[in-house]
C-alpha cells in the first residue's frame, strides 16, 4: 500500500477546507437526492441512501438538509442526474478517476477535458485505466474506538477482507458486501466516518514535486466542478514532496 496515505491526504483534502463547506454540502445532498431517487425515500429499504444519509451527517450536513434532499427525489420537475465515470492520465502519467452525477453530459464531458489539458493530462475512454485499481467498500473509524486487532478481528468477522490502522482504521471489503459489512461494524463500534464505494489504486505511480504539484492542482480544479463527486488517483507521493506541497 505504499502512497496510500499520501494518495488519502490529496484525494480528501476537500474535507477539512472551510471554504469547500457548502459546495461538499450541495454534491452530498446531490448524492442523497440521486440515491432516493433511485429506490425508496425510506434509508431502510434503500442501502444506498443509508449510506448517503451516513456520510452526509459525518461532514454534518444540517438535517434540514437531509430531508430536504430527500423530498426533492419525489419532485416530479426535479433535475435527472445520472452516474458517469470518467478516466485519464494526468501529470507524470498517474492514472485518474472521477465520479461524476450529472443532469447534462454535453457539460460536464468538455470541462473534465479542458481541465485534464490544463495541467497537462489526457482524457482516455472508460476503461483505459480502471484496471490499475479496485472496486472496493471503505468502511473509515477513528482509531480511539479500538485496538488495531480488535477492529482487525470484528472486520474479518463482519465479512471484511482487511483492515489497516494508521492515522484511522480503514476496513475494505467487496464494494457489494459494503452494507451488510458496514452494519455489523455499527452494532459493535456505532456508526462510521465514513462509508464509501471507492477506486483503490493496485498499481502506484510515483511522481516529484512539480508533478505532485500539477495533479493537486487538477485534483482541486476537478472538486471546484459541481457535477464531479469523487476523484481517485494512482499518485505516490513522498514525504519529503508532501511536506513541500503543504508547509506548515
Amino acid at each position: 500500500m505504499a502512497g496510500h496515505s499520501q494518495f488519502k491526504n490529496i484525494m480528501h483534502r476537500k474535507g477539512k477546507q472551510d471554504k469547500m463547506r457548502s459546495k461538499i454540502f450541495s454534491k452530498l445532498s446531490r448524492e442523497i437526492t440521486v440515491a432516493a431517487k433511485a429506490g425508496l425515500p425510506d434509508p431502510s429499504a434503500n442501502s444506498r441512501l443509508r449510506l448517503a444519509i451516513q456520510n452526509a451527517r459525518a461532514e454534518n450536513l444540517p438535517k434540514d438538509n437531509i430531508e430536504r434532499a430527500i423530498k426533492k427525489a419525489s419532485g416530479a420537475d426535479g433535475d435527472s442526474y445520472e452516474n458517469v465515470r470518467y478516466e485519464g492520465y494526468g501529470p507524470g502519467g498517474v492514472a485518474v478517476i472521477i465520479e461524476a452525477l450529472t443532469d447534462n453530459r454535453a457539460r460536464t464531458a468538455p470541462v473534465v477535458r479542458s481541465l485534464f489539458a490544463k495541467y497537462g493530462g489526457n482524457l482516455g475512454e472508460t476503461g483505459s485505466v480502471s484496471f490499475m485499481f479496485s472496486r472496493v467498500g471503505e468502511i473509515v473509524y477513528p482509531l480511539a474506538k479500538a485496538t488495531a486487532d480488535q477492529m482487525l478481528d470484528a472486520a474479518i468477522e463482519a465479512g471484511a477482507d482487511d483492515a489497516s490502522s494508521e492515522d484511522n482504521h480503514t476496513i475494505t471489503c467487496a464494494f457489494e458486501n459494503i452494507g451488510e459489512v458496514s452494519s455489523a461494524l455499527a452494532t459493535k463500534f456505532g456508526d462510521a466516518e465514513s462509508v464509501k464505494i471507492v477506486w483503490k489504486p493496485n498499481v502506484m505511480t510515483p511522481l516529484d514535486f512539480d508533478k505532485a504539484e500539477s495533479l493537486m492542482k487538477l485534483v482541486d480544479a476537478l472538486d471546484e466542478d459541481d457535477d464531479v463527486q469523487h476523484v481517485f488517483t494512482n499518485a505516490d507521493i513522498s514525504d519529503e514532496v508532501m511536506a513541500k506541497l503543504n508547509p506548515e
